[in-house]
Formats: structure tokens, C-alpha cells, sequence
């Protein structure tokens, strides 16, 4: 699989960027056309964390890997390896509960990474966060995927977000669901959202909505 990110921004319906993630998830069937995904089955993580209140960060982490039947000793090894690769290593044996907001999505994040998948679906998941806190995730997460190398579909309607984050951003009609345009996002890394590269990136988009171009459908 092609080592790359693709952010996805679906303009104004929130149900359509669902209803697509759950298509390429294979949680809803395709009517038409086909969708292929290579590797097996992709990793979700959702707006909400929906972790186990009952179970430990820890416990939490491997619960895909105990789903799947993996060995005490490889599920310890691999939970400690994602959890400091999130930063909750210190916190494995907390529940939910007794974390920040910011910190039970970095708990969702290692959980969606414990499904060894190579392609990431993420609905908003940062969308209810502070701003300071979605920044340093938008850190911990570009660090993440250059560990990686794994394929990330993200969906936002924070144009600055998308331009942060992406290697290609795809703007989407809010009904009917069609591709109105594609960026591709030469701007270096690490990337800051009030940078002068990205504001002039994210006002091209924004221009593009204004203009009510969107309503036209695919491009």
C-alpha cells in the first residue's frame, strides 16, 4: 500500500462523512461500484472515544488483540509499545475516568493502532477538544503516522485542520455526496496552523465554498 495520508473534509453533513467511513469500513453495503482496501480490514477511531469504563488503559489497548486471540506475552509487549507512543504509558493502569479529554482519545488512537491495520479511518476525532489540546494531537498524531507509515482517512470540517494534517484534501458536496475538488498539499512538515503556507491553503479552500462552486458537483 502506498505510504501516504489523505485527509477527507465532508462540507456540512456530518451524516455523509459517517456514512462514508462506515462504507470503507465495511460496516455499511455499497449499492454500486466497488470499494478495495488493501490488507484486510481498516482501524477506526470515532468523535467519541468509547472506551470500556470498566477496563484499565491498559485493558482498554488490547482489547482487539484479545479478540483476536494474541498471546499474554505479545499483547503486554505491544500495549507498552503503543502507549508510550501516545504518551500513557505512566497512565496504563487508570481508567477513563481518571483522564483528560485529550488523553482518552490518545487512548482510543492506541487502540485503533492495536488492530495492526494499515489503513486509519478517523470521524473528527478531535472536534470536541480544546484548542491546545487538539494542537498538541495534531503533533502527536503527524509523529504517529511517520512512525507508521499506515494510511489515514480523516474526516473534519476545520478546513486549517485539513491542511495541517494532510498530503491531499478532498472537499466534498454536502447532498448530493460528490468529490468537488482535490488539493495536494505540498507545504513541509511539521506544519503549524497559523502558519503563512497553510492560511493561504485554507483560504483557497474557503474560497471555494464561498464561491458556492460546491453545489456544482464533482470536479
Amino acid at each position: 500500500m502506498e505510504r501516504w495520508w489523505q485527509v477527507r473534509w465532508c462540507f456540512r453533513r456530518l451524516a455523509l462523512a459517517a456514512f462514508l467511513l462506515s462504507l470503507i469500513a465495511g460496516l455499511d453495503k455499497v449499492t454500486s461500484g466497488t470499494i478495495h482496501i488493501a490488507d484486510g480490514r481498516p482501524a477506526m477511531m470515532f468523535q467519541e472515544p468509547a472506551l470500556l469504563p470498566w477496563l484499565t488503559v491498559r485493558r482498554n489497548v488490547e482489547l482487539p488483540m484479545r479478540l483476536h486471540k494474541v498471546d499474554t506475552m505479545e499483547r503486554n509487549k505491544t500495549a507498552n509499545r503503543l502507549l508510550a507512543m501516545v504518551g500513557l504509558i505512566e497512565f496504563a493502569d487508570h481508567r477513563p475516568h481518571q483522564l483528560s479529554g485529550g488523553m482518552r482519545q490518545r487512548c482510543a488512537l492506541a487502540r485503533a493502532l492495536a488492530q495492526e491495520s494499515e489503513l486509519l479511518l478517523m470521524d473528527e476525532p478531535f472536534a470536541a477538544l480544546d484548542a491546545l489540546t487538539r494542537d498538541q494531537l495534531h503533533d502527536d498524531l503527524n509523529r504517529i503516522w511517520q512512525e507508521t507509515g499506515k494510511t489515514i482517512i480523516f474526516v473534519t470540517h476545520n478546513v486549517r485542520e485539513a491542511v495541517r494534517l494532510g498530503d491531499r484534501v478532498v472537499l466534498m458536496t454536502p447532498r448530493p455526496g460528490r468529490v468537488a475538488q482535490i488539493w495536494e498539499v505540498d507545504i513541509t512538515r511539521p506544519r503549524e496552523l497559523d502558519s503563512v503556507e497553510v492560511s493561504g491553503l485554507a483560504h483557497e479552500i474557503t474560497g471555494r465554498l464561498r464561491a458556492g462552486a460546491v453545489s456544482n458537483g464533482a470536479q
